[in-house]
């Protein structure tokens, strides 16, 4: 887990965080297919946020110094990067599994 704080981490466990880019093709798919499987998100847009540094220096804490995106926090504070949205579904129905 991160040690640098998350930037509009989710609140409640249903709620999770896409930080993701216009420009990426990746980060678009993995959207799509989250409002496909009805799995609502914030979006934060990591060239466009109202802190980009902030935001810079999460992503790039959870995935070994690079900045990978779409990565997905969860309520947890647990994240994938690049993941299938059946992943992310799945991980949700676990977080409420263990509630």
């Amino acid at each position: 887990m991160s040690t640098v704080e998350a930037p509009e981490a989710p609140k409640n466990l249903d709620d999770i965080t896409v930080y993701s880019a216009t420009w990426c093709p990746h980060c678009q798919r993995l959207k799509k297919l989250l409002g496909e499987l009805d799995i609502p998100f914030h979006n934060v847009d990591v060239d466009e946020c109202e802190d980009v540094d902030a935001v810079a220096a999460f992503v790039e804490s959870v995935n070994d110094g690079n900045r990978i995106i779409p990565t997905v926090l969860f309520s947890d504070g647990t994240t994938m990067t690049n993941p299938r949205a059946t992943k992310v579904r799945d991980k949700l129905k676990e977080l409420k599994a263990n509630a």
